[in-house]
């Protein structure tokens, strides 16, 4: 039976510290069971799969396989593509002018010869696969698709830990290390530091507890002026939690007069509505990608953050930094690699039993690891701001939790 398995691997959407070791793990484990299993790479996603490009795992890559734990990024390449966007597919020469970008993939696949395809991503790179193997399903192609579930948002319904998360929080926390002593550099300084979260806190919020685990490690020269409270967090801001701006800004006009510092979080996505609505009104065009998110380096919400606490804060100089892409291209921490090889596995034995969809802890079944139906798979989870870590946290930074804001999913 394994003699006739021929496995399609790609990593879509954007990067998150577990790609390249996710498709190492496949690799590892294919071989395991049976070295003959031919194992196709897609290159740059479901771009590599419309038009044919891909790399065929040889006998040097699979003894090398276990050196992808090591790296980040992903070796066979991303892409933000769109399957049932046909305009957009079109628009990219992706396919022609009165193709259906789901028939060329799946015709693909079977002149490929593959019978089992792994996608590697993040909500939309598994709604594009559930999307995907419906088609296949009710055109007869008789193949099978198993998801990863890759996003350091971890915002995956009903997925417990997305892979690569806790690695994007102790690296957020690792890049904050450096940028916090650029308070030395100006006299009240406001030091903004964007984590990446669209639609969720989680990220944000797991960065910053776990950058102060790191400043609890330190020791501290207070009397020169190198003390933890100038370098600890001062406030962290997420979409799931009502900001009251003005409150916010008398508590850290306080520790702006007592530190002349302020150090605060947010998330990529806390304040988009009122930015895209200022935009708006101003009759700008807010840029969005082929799923039609906002695109949210061209909004900054860093930016306006910085810019609404600046004067209130009588702050002399902003700085805004982000993480994101120093985060989500690291290599996968030993907790995440654990965590992807356990997945990995998993995947490789629903490949063998006929199991189709996402493999993750499943959050609606006493958190076992499964095969998780491709219809119960949505992004846009929000973070539990009443998680008792995150409570404690708010609690030992000074700041109030507010009110939980009502997120859609």
């Amino acid at each position: 039976m394994s003699q006739k398995k021929k496995i399609g691997i790609l990593t879509a959407g954007g990067l998150a510290p577990c790609l390249s070791s996710a498709v190492g793990a496949l690799i590892e484990r294919y071989t395991a069971v049976d070295p003959e299993i031919e194992i196709r790479c897609y290159v740059g996603g479901y771009k590599g799969l419309l038009l044919g490009e891909s790399i065929v795992v040889t006998p040097e890559i699979r003894e090398r396989a276990s050196k992808l734990h090591l790296f980040g990024g992903s070796p066979i390449g991303n892409s933000r593509v769109k399957l049932t966007n046909v305009k957009d597919c079109v628009k990219r020469g992706l396919v022609k002018e009165g193709e259906d970008p789901q028939k060329v993939a799946a015709d693909q696949l079977v002149k490929d010869g593959i019978t089992v395809l792994h996608t590697i991503g993040g909500d939309d790179t598994n709604t594009a696969a559930a999307d995907l193997a419906k088609f296949l399903g009710e055109n007869q192609y008789g193949l099978q698709v198993i998801g990863l579930p890759k996003t350091i948002d971890n915002d995956v319904f009903p997925i417990r830990q997305s892979l690569g998360a806790w690695t994007a929080a102790e690296q957020g926390a690792v890049f904050f290390q450096n940028v916090v002593s650029e308070h030395n550099a100006n006299p009240r300084m406001l030091i903004v530091h964007e984590v990446m979260g669209r639609n969720c806190g989680w990220l944000t919020a797991a960065t910053a507890a776990k950058y102060r685990e790191l400043i609890d490690r330190d020791d501290w020269v207070p009397g020169i002026g190198l003390s933890k409270e100038r370098r600890d967090v001062h406030g962290i801001y997420i979409p799931e939690m009502e900001i009251d701006l003005q409150e916010e800004a008398a508590r850290l006009r306080a520790v702006m007069d007592r530190h002349d510092c302020v150090n605060i979080f947010i998330s990529e996505g806390a304040g988009v509505e009122s930015i895209v609505a200022e935009m708006e009104a101003k009759g700008q065009e807010v840029p969005r990608d082929a799923f039609g998110h906002v695109k949210l380096d061209a909004v900054n919400p860093g930016k306006w953050f910085g810019s609404q606490f600046a004067e209130m804060l009588g702050a002399e100089k902003v700085l805004v930094q982000k993480s994101g892409y120093f985060a989500r291209a690291a290599a996968a921490n030993a907790e995440d690699i654990a965590l992807i090889k356990r997945c990995a596995d998993h995947a490789v034995d629903c490949a063998f039993n006929g199991g189709i969809g996402v493999v993750g802890e499943d959050e609606d079944q006493g958190n076992e690891l499964r095969a998780i139906e491709f219809e119960r798979i949505k992004g846009g989870k929000p973070f539990d701001i009443d998680v008792d870590w995150f409570v404690k946290l708010l609690a030992a930074i000074g700041q109030k939790k507010g009110a939980r804001l009502h997120v859609e999913h």
